[in-house]
Protein backbone atom coordinates (compact mmCIF):
# COMPACT_ATOMS: atom_id res chain seq x y z
CA UNK A 1 0.00 0.00 0.00
CA UNK A 2 2.51 2.48 1.25
CA UNK A 3 4.46 1.81 -2.62
CA UNK A 4 1.34 1.82 -4.40
CA UNK A 5 -0.12 4.74 -3.15
CA UNK A 6 2.54 6.78 -0.92
CA UNK A 7 5.33 7.31 -3.31
CA UNK A 8 3.13 8.48 -6.02
CA UNK A 9 1.56 10.74 -3.09
CA UNK A 10 4.95 11.92 -1.80
CA UNK A 11 6.26 13.09 -5.56
CA UNK A 12 3.19 15.07 -5.86
CA UNK A 13 4.33 17.01 -3.04
CA UNK A 14 7.96 17.44 -4.16
CA UNK A 15 6.75 18.47 -7.67
CA UNK A 16 3.85 20.83 -5.77
CA UNK A 17 7.02 22.76 -3.72
CA UNK A 18 9.19 22.53 -7.18
CA UNK A 19 6.55 24.52 -8.65
CA UNK A 20 5.98 27.17 -5.66
CA UNK A 21 9.48 27.72 -5.36
CA UNK A 22 10.10 28.31 -9.45
CA UNK A 23 6.87 30.71 -9.02
CA UNK A 24 8.15 32.40 -6.01
CA UNK A 25 11.53 32.36 -7.47
CA UNK A 26 10.55 34.51 -10.57
CA UNK A 27 8.29 37.43 -8.98
CA UNK A 28 10.43 40.55 -9.45
CA UNK A 29 12.08 41.97 -5.85
CA UNK A 30 10.87 45.22 -5.01
CA UNK A 31 12.84 48.50 -6.13
CA UNK A 32 14.78 50.36 -3.66
CA UNK A 33 15.76 53.93 -3.74
CA UNK A 34 19.79 54.55 -3.69
CA UNK A 35 20.99 56.20 -0.38
CA UNK A 36 22.15 59.39 -2.95
CA UNK A 37 20.11 60.41 -5.80
CA UNK A 38 22.38 59.98 -8.87
CA UNK A 39 22.98 63.15 -10.23
CA UNK A 40 20.44 63.76 -13.19
CA UNK A 41 20.94 66.92 -16.10
CA UNK A 42 18.58 69.80 -16.26
CA UNK A 43 19.03 70.21 -19.95
CA UNK A 44 17.65 67.85 -22.79
CA UNK A 45 20.81 66.55 -24.53
CA UNK A 46 23.29 68.29 -22.20
CA UNK A 47 26.81 67.89 -22.58
CA UNK A 48 28.23 65.95 -19.21
CA UNK A 49 31.79 66.25 -17.54
CA UNK A 50 33.40 66.04 -14.57
CA UNK A 51 34.84 69.08 -13.02
CA UNK A 52 37.47 69.72 -10.13
CA UNK A 53 36.72 72.68 -8.01
CA UNK A 54 39.96 75.35 -8.00
CA UNK A 55 40.79 78.57 -6.58
CA UNK A 56 40.58 81.20 -9.61
CA UNK A 57 44.11 81.57 -9.65
CA UNK A 58 44.56 77.99 -9.70
CA UNK A 59 46.39 76.39 -6.58
CA UNK A 60 49.72 78.19 -5.98
CA UNK A 61 52.51 75.70 -4.40
CA UNK A 62 54.57 78.11 -2.00
CA UNK A 63 58.41 77.27 -2.08
CA UNK A 64 61.24 79.32 -0.88
CA UNK A 65 63.56 81.53 -2.68
CA UNK A 66 66.72 80.42 0.08
CA UNK A 67 67.88 77.55 1.84
CA UNK A 68 67.51 77.47 5.39
CA UNK A 69 65.90 76.27 8.49
CA UNK A 70 62.45 77.52 9.03
CA UNK A 71 62.42 79.98 12.13
CA UNK A 72 58.74 80.82 12.38
CA UNK A 73 55.08 79.82 10.38
CA UNK A 74 53.20 83.05 10.41
CA UNK A 75 49.59 81.40 8.82
CA UNK A 76 47.67 78.50 9.60
CA UNK A 77 44.98 77.29 7.20
CA UNK A 78 42.12 79.10 6.07
CA UNK A 79 44.23 82.17 7.05
CA UNK A 80 42.64 85.15 4.36
CA UNK A 81 46.52 86.48 2.76
CA UNK A 82 46.92 89.79 0.98
CA UNK A 83 49.28 90.17 -1.64
CA UNK A 84 53.26 91.35 -0.76
CA UNK A 85 51.61 92.09 2.98
CA UNK A 86 50.70 89.03 4.64
CA UNK A 87 54.25 87.23 5.32
CA UNK A 88 53.38 83.60 5.07
CA UNK A 89 56.81 81.78 7.03
CA UNK A 90 60.31 83.11 8.02
CA UNK A 91 63.54 81.70 7.81
CA UNK A 92 66.00 81.98 10.32
CA UNK A 93 68.31 85.39 9.57
CA UNK A 94 70.90 85.59 12.31
CA UNK A 95 73.35 85.26 9.45
CA UNK A 96 72.70 87.31 7.14
CA UNK A 97 72.00 90.20 9.72
CA UNK A 98 75.41 90.15 11.40
CA UNK A 99 76.89 90.32 7.80
CA UNK A 100 74.16 93.09 7.48
CA UNK A 101 76.18 95.08 10.14
CA UNK A 102 79.62 94.74 8.58
CA UNK A 103 78.62 95.51 5.57
CA UNK A 104 76.87 98.62 6.80
CA UNK A 105 80.22 99.77 9.15
CA UNK A 106 82.31 99.13 5.85
CA UNK A 107 79.64 101.52 4.11
CA UNK A 108 80.51 104.28 7.10
CA UNK A 109 83.93 104.21 6.91
CA UNK A 110 83.94 104.69 2.88
CA UNK A 111 81.62 107.76 3.34
CA UNK A 112 83.75 109.09 6.06
CA UNK A 113 86.58 108.87 3.18
CA UNK A 114 84.72 110.52 0.79
CA UNK A 115 83.51 113.10 2.81
CA UNK A 116 86.95 113.77 4.12
CA UNK A 117 87.83 114.30 0.61
CA UNK A 118 85.37 116.87 -0.15
CA UNK A 119 86.18 118.90 2.84
CA UNK A 120 89.28 119.39 1.83
CA UNK A 121 91.65 121.62 1.89
CA UNK A 122 90.58 122.18 5.72
CA UNK A 123 90.55 126.34 6.78
CA UNK A 124 93.21 125.33 9.56
CA UNK A 125 95.69 123.99 7.17
CA UNK A 126 95.53 127.16 4.92
CA UNK A 127 97.76 129.60 7.52
CA UNK A 128 100.69 127.11 8.05
CA UNK A 129 101.12 126.43 4.27
CA UNK A 130 101.07 130.22 3.39
CA UNK A 131 103.39 131.02 6.44
CA UNK A 132 105.48 128.28 4.54
CA UNK A 133 105.49 130.74 1.22
CA UNK A 134 105.95 133.74 3.16
CA UNK A 135 109.17 132.06 4.68
CA UNK A 136 110.97 130.79 1.93
CA UNK A 137 110.49 134.33 0.03
CA UNK A 138 112.05 136.20 2.80
CA UNK A 139 114.89 133.00 2.43
CA UNK A 140 114.84 133.72 -1.17
CA UNK A 141 115.24 137.52 -0.52
CA UNK A 142 117.87 136.89 1.91
CA UNK A 143 119.84 134.92 -0.25
CA UNK A 144 119.30 137.26 -3.41
CA UNK A 145 120.67 140.36 -1.02
CA UNK A 146 123.95 138.24 0.06
CA UNK A 147 125.00 136.66 -3.51
CA UNK A 148 124.57 140.57 -4.78
CA UNK A 149 126.27 141.73 -1.95
CA UNK A 150 129.36 139.38 -2.95
CA UNK A 151 129.04 139.76 -6.57
CA UNK A 152 130.31 143.31 -6.45
CA UNK A 153 134.18 141.98 -5.01
CA UNK A 154 134.70 139.36 -7.82
CA UNK A 155 137.50 139.95 -9.45
CA UNK A 156 139.21 141.42 -5.79
CA UNK A 157 141.41 139.18 -2.97
CA UNK A 158 138.72 140.14 -0.80
CA UNK A 159 136.51 136.85 -2.01
CA UNK A 160 137.09 133.46 -3.93
CA UNK A 161 135.51 132.10 -6.55
CA UNK A 162 134.15 129.18 -4.58
CA UNK A 163 132.76 131.79 -1.90
CA UNK A 164 130.70 133.55 -4.90
CA UNK A 165 129.58 129.73 -6.28
CA UNK A 166 128.10 128.88 -3.04
CA UNK A 167 126.49 132.29 -2.42
CA UNK A 168 124.80 131.40 -6.08
CA UNK A 169 124.01 127.86 -5.41
CA UNK A 170 122.03 128.91 -1.97
CA UNK A 171 120.66 131.62 -3.68
CA UNK A 172 119.44 129.27 -6.53
CA UNK A 173 118.11 126.91 -3.68
CA UNK A 174 116.22 128.80 -1.92
CA UNK A 175 114.51 129.99 -5.36
CA UNK A 176 113.17 126.55 -5.64
CA UNK A 177 112.06 125.88 -1.89
CA UNK A 178 109.71 129.15 -2.44
CA UNK A 179 108.37 127.58 -5.86
CA UNK A 180 108.05 123.71 -3.98
CA UNK A 181 106.30 125.89 -1.12
CA UNK A 182 103.84 127.67 -3.52
CA UNK A 183 103.24 125.12 -5.93
CA UNK A 184 102.69 122.83 -1.88
CA UNK A 185 99.98 125.98 -1.46
CA UNK A 186 98.07 125.57 -4.88
CA UNK A 187 97.44 122.38 -4.18
CA UNK A 188 96.16 122.44 -1.13
CA UNK A 189 93.69 125.05 -1.87
CA UNK A 190 93.09 122.96 -5.19
CA UNK A 191 91.04 120.64 -2.83
CA UNK A 192 91.05 116.71 -3.25
CA UNK A 193 92.36 114.98 -7.04
CA UNK A 194 89.05 114.40 -9.33
CA UNK A 195 90.23 110.76 -9.75
CA UNK A 196 90.34 110.48 -5.94
CA UNK A 197 86.93 111.59 -5.75
CA UNK A 198 85.69 109.59 -8.27
CA UNK A 199 87.70 106.22 -6.90
CA UNK A 200 86.01 107.05 -3.26
CA UNK A 201 82.53 107.51 -4.68
CA UNK A 202 82.84 104.37 -6.55
CA UNK A 203 84.20 102.61 -3.30
CA UNK A 204 80.80 104.55 -1.82
CA UNK A 205 78.31 103.02 -4.36
CA UNK A 206 79.74 99.67 -3.98
CA UNK A 207 79.69 99.47 -0.30
CA UNK A 208 76.32 100.92 -0.61
CA UNK A 209 75.03 98.05 -3.19
CA UNK A 210 76.22 95.34 -0.97
CA UNK A 211 74.29 96.53 1.90
CA UNK A 212 71.17 96.54 -0.48
CA UNK A 213 72.22 92.95 -1.39
CA UNK A 214 72.35 92.41 1.99
CA UNK A 215 68.79 93.53 2.80
CA UNK A 216 66.73 92.21 -0.05
CA UNK A 217 68.59 88.64 1.05
CA UNK A 218 66.98 89.44 4.26
CA UNK A 219 63.97 90.54 2.67
CA UNK A 220 64.07 86.86 0.80
CA UNK A 221 63.63 85.05 3.46
CA UNK A 222 60.64 86.30 4.65
CA UNK A 223 58.17 84.45 2.01
CA UNK A 224 54.92 86.66 1.69
CA UNK A 225 51.52 85.74 -0.07
CA UNK A 226 51.94 86.41 -4.02
CA UNK A 227 48.20 86.93 -4.42
CA UNK A 228 44.73 87.75 -2.71
CA UNK A 229 43.20 84.53 -1.09
CA UNK A 230 43.17 82.09 2.05
CA UNK A 231 45.74 79.73 2.59
CA UNK A 232 44.66 76.19 1.66
CA UNK A 233 47.28 73.77 2.95
CA UNK A 234 50.26 74.29 5.35
CA UNK A 235 53.26 71.51 5.19
CA UNK A 236 56.08 73.34 6.76
CA UNK A 237 56.72 73.84 10.30
CA UNK A 238 59.31 75.93 12.45
CA UNK A 239 62.98 74.09 12.57
CA UNK A 240 62.46 71.83 9.30
CA UNK A 241 64.91 72.25 6.57
CA UNK A 242 64.03 73.51 3.12
CA UNK A 243 65.93 73.79 -0.05
CA UNK A 244 65.99 75.31 -3.16
CA UNK A 245 63.41 73.69 -4.67
CA UNK A 246 62.41 72.35 -1.56
CA UNK A 247 61.59 68.28 -1.45
CA UNK A 248 57.74 68.78 -1.04
CA UNK A 249 55.58 71.73 -1.33
CA UNK A 250 55.86 74.35 1.12
CA UNK A 251 52.26 75.79 1.10
CA UNK A 252 49.58 75.99 -0.92
CA UNK A 253 47.70 79.38 -1.52
CA UNK A 254 45.13 80.38 -3.74
CA UNK A 255 41.69 82.75 -4.24
CA UNK A 256 38.59 83.18 -2.29
CA UNK A 257 36.67 83.11 -5.80
CA UNK A 258 36.48 79.41 -7.01
CA UNK A 259 36.19 78.33 -10.51
CA UNK A 260 35.35 74.65 -11.58
CA UNK A 261 37.87 73.15 -14.40
CA UNK A 262 35.76 70.73 -16.76
CA UNK A 263 36.92 68.12 -18.54
CA UNK A 264 35.24 67.63 -21.84
CA UNK A 265 35.19 64.30 -23.55
CA UNK A 266 36.81 64.56 -27.18
CA UNK A 267 33.81 62.27 -27.93
CA UNK A 268 31.71 65.69 -27.35
CA UNK A 269 33.82 68.40 -28.81
CA UNK A 270 31.84 68.07 -31.78
CA UNK A 271 28.49 69.53 -29.73
CA UNK A 272 30.48 72.34 -27.55
CA UNK A 273 30.96 75.73 -28.25
CA UNK A 274 32.89 77.92 -26.12
CA UNK A 275 30.27 80.13 -23.72
CA UNK A 276 27.70 77.15 -23.49
CA UNK A 277 25.14 77.75 -20.17
CA UNK A 278 26.54 75.30 -17.69
CA UNK A 279 25.39 73.98 -14.24
CA UNK A 280 27.22 71.66 -11.53
CA UNK A 281 25.92 69.22 -8.41
CA UNK A 282 27.77 68.29 -6.01
CA UNK A 283 28.43 64.48 -5.58
CA UNK A 284 25.73 63.55 -2.65
CA UNK A 285 23.26 66.56 -3.44
CA UNK A 286 22.19 66.21 -7.23
CA UNK A 287 19.19 68.38 -5.96
CA UNK A 288 21.23 71.40 -5.81
CA UNK A 289 22.44 72.94 -8.60
CA UNK A 290 25.63 75.51 -8.66
CA UNK A 291 24.94 77.84 -11.63
CA UNK A 292 28.57 78.48 -13.66
CA UNK A 293 30.01 81.66 -15.99
CA UNK A 294 31.94 80.65 -18.97
CA UNK A 295 35.39 82.04 -18.44
CA UNK A 296 38.01 80.54 -20.85
CA UNK A 297 38.57 77.19 -22.74
CA UNK A 298 42.00 76.04 -22.50
CA UNK A 299 42.88 74.89 -26.21
CA UNK A 300 45.18 71.68 -25.26
CA UNK A 301 43.10 68.18 -25.49
CA UNK A 302 44.97 66.30 -22.82
CA UNK A 303 44.78 62.82 -21.96
CA UNK A 304 41.44 62.38 -18.77
CA UNK A 305 43.04 62.54 -15.42
CA UNK A 306 39.84 63.19 -13.34
CA UNK A 307 38.13 60.41 -13.01
CA UNK A 308 34.48 59.80 -11.87
CA UNK A 309 34.58 56.38 -10.40
CA UNK A 310 31.73 54.84 -12.78
CA UNK A 311 32.33 50.96 -13.79
CA UNK A 312 31.29 52.05 -17.35
CA UNK A 313 34.19 54.83 -17.44
CA UNK A 314 37.25 55.35 -20.33
CA UNK A 315 40.25 56.22 -18.72
CA UNK A 316 42.46 55.77 -22.75
CA UNK A 317 40.42 58.76 -23.89
CA UNK A 318 41.61 62.71 -24.15
CA UNK A 319 39.47 65.73 -22.40
CA UNK A 320 39.31 69.52 -23.41
CA UNK A 321 40.00 71.41 -20.02
CA UNK A 322 36.60 74.22 -19.32
CA UNK A 323 37.21 76.55 -17.17
CA UNK A 324 33.86 77.90 -15.53
CA UNK A 325 33.44 80.47 -12.34
CA UNK A 326 31.28 79.71 -9.43
CA UNK A 327 28.70 82.26 -9.51
CA UNK A 328 27.71 82.69 -5.75
CA UNK A 329 28.11 80.89 -2.59
CA UNK A 330 24.72 78.41 -3.11
CA UNK A 331 26.44 75.63 -1.87
CA UNK A 332 29.68 75.39 -0.06
CA UNK A 333 32.38 73.89 -2.37
CA UNK A 334 35.92 73.20 -1.39
CA UNK A 335 39.31 73.34 -3.64
CA UNK A 336 39.98 70.05 -5.13
CA UNK A 337 36.16 68.72 -4.63
CA UNK A 338 34.65 66.81 -7.44
CA UNK A 339 31.46 68.27 -9.05
CA UNK A 340 28.96 66.81 -12.13
CA UNK A 341 28.67 69.28 -14.93
CA UNK A 342 26.22 69.78 -17.51
CA UNK A 343 26.60 71.55 -20.04
CA UNK A 344 23.00 73.11 -22.70
CA UNK A 345 24.59 72.81 -26.29
CA UNK A 346 21.06 73.97 -27.66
Amino acid sequence: MIRKYGLPALGLILLLFAVYHVVRAQQMPPKTNPLVEPAHSPFEAAIAGTGMVEPETESIAVGSPLSGVVQEVLVKVGNKIERDKTPLFRLDDRSLRAELVTRETNLQAAQAQLERLQATPRPEDVPPAEARLKEMQENLADKVDQYDRIATLVGTAAVTDDEIMRRKQAMEVARQQMHKADADLKLLKAGAWKSDLAVSTAAVEQARALVKQTRVELDRLEVRASVDGEVLQVNVHPGEFVGTPPGQTLMVIGAVRKNVRVDIDENDLARFRPGLPAKATRRGDALTEIPLTFVRVEPFVVPKKSLAGGTAERVDTRVLQVIYAVDGDRAPLFVGQQVDVFLDPN
